[in-house]
Parts: C-alpha cells; sequence; structure tokens
C-alpha cells in the first residue's frame, strides 16, 4: 500500500507545478458554486475534507526531490551528498558515514533528534534516514546552508511548545503507538521491531549509537542492518572458518 502512495504521490508532483495548483484540481465546479470563494476551497481540501493525504510539506519536499533528481540525471552515477564536504561536527560525519548504505538498502537508519526550530521552540523526532534521502537533496544539510531537524511527516514529531505530535508510516517503517513503555518501530521487509526506550534493549539487528554534537542538543542513531547484509557477513564468517 505504501508503494501504490508512492506512485500516486510522485505522479502528482510531477504533475503539478505548486501545491496550488494540486488543490485546484481537487476542487469541482459545483464546490466554488456554493462556497463562491476559491482559497476557502483550497483550504477544506488542505484540512483533508475533499480526501488530499498529500500535505504541503511533503508535496514541497518531494517536488526539491524531483527538481534535484532531474539535475542529477544527466551525469551517469550520482555523487553523494556528503562527497567533498567539510564536516567538523560529530553527526555530521555520521551521516555521511552511513549515506552511501542507507541509499543501498544496506542499512536503515533511523535518527532521533531533540533541537530547537527557527522559532525557538523545543522539537524532536524520529527521522528514517534512508527515506528522507529518496525525496530531499542533503547537500544543504551537509555543507551547513541548512540544518537537519524533524518534520511533521517523519516517523514520529512532537513539539514540546505547541503540543503538536505526529506520527506516519515511511517506506521502511511502521509506527507502532500502543506500546505502554514509548514508541516502537517495524522494519517492514524483515519485520524486526526497535524499541527506543533508552533503558531497553534496542532489538534484533538493531544498533543504538549515541552521538556527541555540537551542533544538536540530543543525537541518537539507531542502526538496522537488513537481512540482505546478514546473509552476506553469515557467508564471510563461514568462509573464514
Amino acid at each position: 500500500m505504501e508503494d501504490d502512495n508512492d506512485g500516486v504521490f510522485a505522479e502528482t508532483v510531477e504533475k503539478f507545478r505548486t501545491y496550488e495548483d494540486f488543490l485546484d484540481s481537487q476542487i469541482k465546479p459545483l464546490d466554488l458554486f456554493y462556497l463562491e470563494d476559491q482559497e476557502l476551497a483550497r483550504q477544506l481540501v488542505e484540512l483533508g475534507h475533499k480526501g488530499s493525504s498529500l500535505e504541503r510539506e511533503e508535496f514541497e519536499t518531494r517536488k526539491a526531490a524531483a527538481e534535484a533528481s532531474r539535475l542529477a540525471s544527466g551525469s551517469q552515477q550520482k555523487k553523494l551528498a556528503s562527497t567533498g564536504k567539510e564536516l567538523k561536527d560529530n553527526f555530521l560525519r555520521a551521516l555521511a558515514e552511513r549515506e552511501e548504505a542507507n541509499r543501498s538498502g544496506e542499512t536503515t537508519s533511523i535518527i532521533f533528534i531533540r533541537d530547537r526550530n527557527s522559532r525557538g521552540q523545543e522539537i524532536s523526532g524520529y527521522i528514517d534516514y534512508s527515506h528522507r534521502l529518496k525525496f530531499e537533496d542533503f547537500e544543504p544539510y551537509f555543507s551547513g546552508k541548512e540544518r537537519f531537524l524533524p518534520k511533521t511527516t517523519d516517523l514520529s514529531f512532537y513539539n514540546w511548545g505547541t503540543e503538536v505530535a505526529k506520527h506516519n508510516a515511511s517506506s521502511n517503517y511502521e509506527v507502532i503507538t500502543e506500546n505502554p513503555s514509548g514508541l516502537l518501530f517495524q522494519f517492514k521487509k524483515d519485520l524486526k521491531i526497535l524499541n527506543v526506550d533508552p533503558e531497553a534493549i534496542p532489538g534484533d539487528s538493531f544498533i543504538r549509537i549515541p552521538v556527541q554534537s555540537d551542533l544538536y542538543v540530543h543525537v541518537v542513531i539507531y542502526d538496522h542492518v537488513t537481512r540482505k547484509d546478514e546473509d552476506n557477513t553469515r557467508t564471510a564468517q563461514r568462509l573464514d572458518v
């Protein structure tokens, strides 16, 4: 179902130049007849009253990714966004070390970040690194032009000032919220479960790595080794024996 949604979203992003154009496509003449206000009709669509599941932030993120992909299509092999960057912070170096593996699917990392947004509000969230790499241009993050922070479209997001909380499945993980001890994330391919409780064992095939950063208040990376990579490791171990 998630793959179907990704296909629909990709087609939508390619078809419409702006998010307003997408909203207008959902408005019927009868809607305008009764509402007599195109902007109000757009707001209703954006709020989901007309069945739209593609939020503005997700549209703009995918639009930017599609544009970045288009610009890069001329080269035979896509260069890693971290290549050639001078990375002075531990967290940015950790992202760079995992970029290729998360792009290829050998590893799927979940990143917890707690920091403050541009308004000074404390926010935190869990990010599917592989999923974000698929739909975003990471050059601004590695070059220091932008800060890598949780979004409302990530696996989880919480704004401690406004008390806004969001949970979303990604292309790799389902979110399990009905757990007394906190959030759980289930990898879709092998169904392994990550427990992010710092007092608990993360789970089979997951490794918890706290990262000291000068740029962010609190960072923890959870690396998940995929089944394919596990099989390759076991084969190598047998050959060594």
